[in-house]
């Protein structure tokens, strides 16, 4: 029993089981020579495998990128109308989809590039081949024989390197697109993509910069001479090559023939006709608002960057649909006034030199063009001396045109030195010039600059604006960059801290000698007039309408200087130190603000910012700025639903006293019918504005306008000098206010400055400041008894019968006639005395 027992429980370990199996089974098979050699063909092919990935495949995009890929597009601006007029580019591209391309233009492309791209799978195997044969047989790097598939990889994802690296790189991603993309998502890509010179990207932008013409419109030998571009724009320029070009989409025609694109009717008929490219123009667009457009470039960039690294939507780059209030006509004339009233106050004072220099006289026209210099004025050009005799001067023109300047149009005395211009004149000089006869005649570009801006009153938008003579001259736009004083035009916005702080527009103040003690350093200082001298006691109104310097001062210290210059921040115009002579104008700020601030009174003192771009779009359409910009729902109906119709509340905040924004306003529509501005009074319709005058003078403003827009015009020099006793800002300002202004008012309603709710209209007496019973204002500016805003309980108490009028009428007419001359006299002048 014992013994069958042992037998039965014995058993045999043993360790290692399958895998030892396996093991000897291998051991026993690399003993043979041929299962040894195979294992290691197969460890050299991973390691090659390994290494290719390592040199040429480990760092290639993802060629999924593509299918979210957006090619670089020109960000384009809209006027006020909705109308492109002007683009932002570095790459003049227009994006379309694939079913946009016509067939017949996508055929030209396959037959010149790529004949069997819808069969083969990225890569040409043949042309590889072949190509690479070549090169290894002439020791150079192979080109050429590019699929259509392996130029995108190379112009989107590797790069324009010459080498074998780059075509293997190319090849690998090629592979790996045709795994991801469908054929007609390559071809739109490629299509989108290429360069065809001229400054075109695509065959869109291509197809409008050499035949002026959408994709659609093309006919079969200009879809040809595109399609010959791709590999070497250059090489096929109209211009210079017409032969060359001939030939090469001729071939094209013929390859299309080949491949049963076209019938032989359609061969020949298309062989036989001329290029038929239009000459290499501009953008395109107009040349209205340099300066404009400028500052919307300028605005754009600060907002969403310049390039393509700085983010989607980038200027140049990102496809921006950018709708501006930009008014062409509204710009046009605020161009025009002012470049003729600068012309206008530099004639007779000589030439001012040259506009540039250039250097190398060799390289003239390419200089000329890359110093991007022009003048959109008249018909003046910019032209290059290239060479001076005794009786003329070679011109080189834009465009590589030459003329002449004769020795008699060019007598103008030289400002600096009195010499006559033309001995001044010296090769590599850059001028102005007009044609005239056969010749040309040299222009003076004025070294007096200047800015002017009109803004909306209800909005802030703003309609024009021109920063100097002429953009591509100089750049710097006196509109929103130049720090200038304002002079008077900042009255208004001192007596309104008075107002807010218990004066009233009939409130008496003395037209006198004002002194103030500045400390033991400074001494004291006395403030004067600039015809000297006082008029005695008068109104807050004749104050602000002869533009007064002692009662400005006088008013600003019972005022406070603390609360004026905290009125003057309010409304946007800068951040002033408390002392009087910033009452005067002393402080700087730029036109942008004055314009602005002015459109606030008028806006019932509620707060505007000026708007050169009302909203952006990407590319697809989606609002990105504002941030909070939100559709008006319902503003685009068809007929009215029956529900309350859409209203938008009022933005901004209240930067000043409604009642007192009005007040100022009414008293400054004294100044355009008895004041400094009286040039302004035959415009006939309601406007209020203030003139302005800084010491020298070396500024001279006027701004101003209707209850629905405001405008302002700065004059002076870059760098401030005097411009003479001439230069006021009713005299010189007002007018080219005036100029710009009168087109643009013709046609609007004649709007009265409407009242906010509270103001009290009081008949006074305008000289005392009395209120009348039993008188009426009439329209005559002199009128004696005028209308007069007054805030609730703070109109005059005292009051004067009409026979008291008469009778003073009576006995102050002969000197009334005496203070009427030099009253205009003085009240033409402001700023700081």
């Amino acid at each position: 029993m014992e013994e069958a027992t042992n037998e039965a429980t014995s058993f045999r370990l043993q360790r290692g089981g399958r895998l030892d199996t396996v093991r000897a089974r291998l051991r026993d098979m690399m003993k043979r020579r041929r299962w040894r050699w195979l294992a290691y063909v197969l460890l050299v092919f991973i390691g090659a495998i390994f290494l290719f990935w390592l040199l040429f495949a480990r760092d290639l995009p993802d060629a999924r990128t593509l299918l979210d890929y957006q090619p670089p597009l020109p960000t384009v601006v809209r006027d006020i109308d909705g109308q492109p007029v002007y683009s932002f580019a570095r790459e003049r591209r227009v994006q379309l989809q694939y079913s946009d391309f016509p067939p017949m233009l996508v055929n030209a492309y396959l037959a010149a590039e790529d004949r069997t791209f819808f069969s083969h799978h990225g890569l040409d195997y043949p042309g590889l081949a072949r190509a690479a044969f070549q090169g290894l047989m002439s020791g150079q790097t192979p080109r050429g024989t590019s699929t259509i598939t392996q130029q995108v990889a190379k112009n989107l994802l590797v790069g324009n390197e010459v080498s074998y690296t780059r075509k293997l790189k190319e090849a690998i991603l090629a592979w790996r697109m045709e795994s991801v993309l469908t054929k007609q998502q390559i071809l739109e890509l490629y299509l989108n993509q290429i360069f065809l010179g001229r400054n075109a990207y695509g065959v869109q932008a291509a197809a409008r910069a050499y035949f002026d013409k959408d994709v659609g419109d093309l006919k079969l030998h200009e879809a040809a001479y595109l399609a010959i571009l791709p590999k070497g724009p250059a090489n096929y320029r109209p211009e210079v090559h017409m032969d060359r070009a001939l030939e090469r989409r001729n071939w094209v025609l013929g390859e299309m023939l080949r491949n049963r694109f076209i019938t032989q009717g359609q061969y020949e008929e298309a062989r036989a006709q001329p290029l038929g490219a239009v000459r290499q123009r501009g953008s395109g667009y107009s040349a209205v608002g340099g300066y404009y457009i400028e500052e919307i470039r300028r605005r754009l960039i600060a907002e969403f960057g310049e390039a393509a690294e700085h983010g989607p939507n980038s200027v140049y780059a990102g496809g921006l649909w950018v709708r501006s209030p930009l008014s062409p006509f509204m710009q046009e004339q605020a161009a025009r006034a002012l470049r003729e009233g600068l012309l206008r106050y530099d004639s007779g004072k000589g030439w001012s030199g040259p506009i540039a220099k250039i250097d190398n006289l060799d390289r003239w026209e390419s200089e000329l063009a890359a110093s991007n210099l022009g003048i959109d004025y008249a018909d003046w050009t910019v032209a290059v001396v290239l060479d001076k005799s005794g009786s003329s001067a070679s011109l080189g023109l834009p465009g590589g045109q030459t003329g002449t300047l004769p020795r008699s149009s060019a007598l103008l005395a030289d400002r600096r030195n009195g010499r006559p211009t033309f001995d001044s004149l010296k090769p590599g000089d850059v001028i102005a010039v007009k044609p005239e006869g056969n010749a040309y005649a040299l222009r003076n570009v004025p070294g007096v600059s200047g800015g002017f801006m009109i803004e909306g009153v209800h909005t802030g938008r703003v309609f024009a604006m021109q920063g100097g003579f002429d953009a591509r001259l100089s750049s710097y736009n006196r509109v929103t960059q130049a720090m200038r004083q304002p002079g008077s035009t900042i009255k208004p916005f001192v007596y309104a801290a008075a107002l807010d702080n218990g004066m009233t527009p009939a409130s008496i103040i003395v037209d006198g000698p004002f002194c103030v003690w500045q400390g033991a350093n400074l001494g004291q200082k006395c403030f004067r007039n600039f015809s000297g001298g006082g008029g005695g006691a008068q109104t807050m109104r004749w104050g602000i309408e002869q533009s007064r310097n002692l009662m400005t001062v006088r008013t600003a210290a019972q005022t406070g200087m603390d609360r004026v210059v905290r009125t003057i921040k309010a409304m946007g115009i800068g951040d002033y130190q408390p002392y009087l002579a910033f009452a005067l104008g002393a402080g700087e700020t730029t036109v942008e603000k004055m314009v602005n601030a002015y459109a606030m009174l008028a806006n019932h003192g509620r707060q505007l910012t000026p708007k050169v771009m009302d909203y952006v779009q990407d590319r697809n359409g989606q609002v990105i700025w504002p941030r909070n910009w939100k559709p008006c729902q319902g503003c685009n109906a068809e007929d009215w639903n029956g529900k309350a119709m859409p209203r938008f509340a009022h933005g901004g905040r209240q930067a000043m006293n409604p009642m007192t924004a009005y007040q100022m306003v009414h008293i400054t529509e004294g100044v355009i019918q008895r004041g400094t501005a009286t040039s302004l009074r035959d415009l006939d319709r309601p406007l209020f504005g203030k003139t302005g005058t800084t010491n020298g003078p070396t500024n001279v403003w006027f701004v101003g306008g209707s209850p629905d827009i405001v405008a302002g015009v700065y004059v002076g020099f870059d760098q401030p000098r005097n411009m003479g006793g001439y230069a006021q800002g009713g005299t010189l300002a007002a007018p080219i206010w005036k100029s710009a202004m009168a087109p643009i008012l013709k046609d609007m309603p004649k709007t009265p400055f409407v009242a906010p709710a509270g103001v009290r209209m009081v008949r006074v007496d305008r000289r005392s400041g009395k209120r009348v019973y039993g008188g009426w204002p009439s329209d005559d500016p002199r009128t004696a008894i005028i209308w007069e805003a007054f805030k609730p309980e703070t109109e005059p108490r005292i009051s004067m019968r009409r026979d008291e009028l008469e009778e003073r009428a009576r006995e102050d007419k002969p000197a009334a006639a005496r203070r009427d001359v030099s009253r205009d006299f003085a009240g033409e002048q402001g700023g700081i005395y």
